[in-house]
């Protein structure tokens, strides 16, 4: 019979049963949490099992030794407890202040601009070029000389290498994503058993669809990369340029007048410059240019946070 655990539940009798028992204790919960809860037990229990295997005398089984480490690491309800209540607050940590309940809705519209997130936004469309053009050299490198190495020798540890390299970057990804971005992602790998033979451990590297996945993401990086960047660029130089019209103005006319003094040149009093033509027209550059710099940070929150959840569903594993 299998004991229980303080919960009531049943003690699980294998590593394999004991991660069931924890994905279904944290159900519902952050596919992120999950990752990094399944990795963390799972590296913990085996490497527990493995020190039982090098002591000598009698040997205790794999589910006598579960049972002793229910008391110390925890069975899987109480450990999906631990994780929920610490990614409460990871979760309180990442997201922006709450606004105040009775925030008006000119207060929503100005008040991205004091926002952190905003800027962690804006930085991470600026970056999106360099990083896309990188991981899509990287992808497309990667696979093209894995197909082309596949006749030789080293083809096999080079496919490998390949896609070690491809999780490792997902990884990477990951940290930028939580930290401009404010989505929880995994600070795990998926779990690998070294126990396993090589073989087997390399088909679920190729099996699994998240390799997969992540790749396609780093190749979409390139045209997204593209587009953030020339948006972000676009948009904040129109606005800058604009509310920088009326200074410019003044002190362009004021450079032409002391240069050239009084006198007519091409048909035109040199006193009188382009600035003084539209001067009218000013203060709307002025007001046009505050109003495109707001629409600009509220674009980069959108699409910020459009961005997250792509790299939450391309690099994250389902159900993990």
């Amino acid at each position: 019979m299998t004991s229980p655990d303080p919960t009531g539940s049943s003690l699980p009798r294998s590593v394999a049963e004991y991660l069931v028992q924890l994905r279904q204790a944290l159900a519902g919960a952050d596919p992120a949490l999950i990752q990094d809860a399944l990795y963390d037990a799972e590296e913990y229990l085996r490497a527990e099992l493995a020190l039982e295997t090098t002591k000598g005398g009698a040997r205790r089984s794999e589910a006598e030794v579960l049972a002793a480490l229910a008391s110390s690491y925890g069975a899987p309800a109480e450990v999906a407890e631990i994780y929920r209540d610490t990614e409460l607050k990871v979760q309180t940590a990442l997201r922006a202040p709450a606004p105040p309940p009775q925030r008006s809705g000119w207060a929503r519209v100005f008040g991205v601009i004091v926002e952190a997130r905003t800027y962690g936004a804006l930085l991470y469309m600026l970056l999106a070029l360099a990083t896309g053009v990188f991981y899509f050299s990287w992808v497309t490198v990667g696979i093209s000389l894995s197909l082309g190495l596949s006749i030789l020798i080293i083809g096999l540890p080079f496919v490998v290498l390949f896609f070690g390299s491809v999780r490792v970057l997902s990884l990477v990804e990951g940290r930028l994503v939580e930290a401009l971005l404010g989505e929880r992602m995994p600070r795990r790998p998926v779990y690998s058993d070294q126990q396993q033979p090589l073989l087997t451990r390399i088909g679920q590297m190729f099996s699994d669809p998240r390799s997969w996945a992540s790749m396609l993401y780093f190749v979409l990086m390139l045209p997204l990369g593209i587009l953030y960047s020339v948006l972000t660029i676009t948009l904040l130089s129109l606005s800058s340029g604009f509310i920088a019209s009326p200074i410019v103005a003044l002190f362009g006319a004021q450079r032409v007048q002391f240069s050239m003094g009084d006198g007519w040149m091409f048909g035109h009093p040199v006193g009188v410059t382009y600035a003084d033509q539209v001067w009218w027209a000013l203060p709307l550059l002025f007001v046009l240019g505050w109003t495109l710099l707001f629409l600009t940070l509220h674009l980069a929150r959108g699409l910020g946070f459009l961005h997250a959840a792509l790299a939450k569903q391309l690099l994250v594993k389902p159900g993990e």
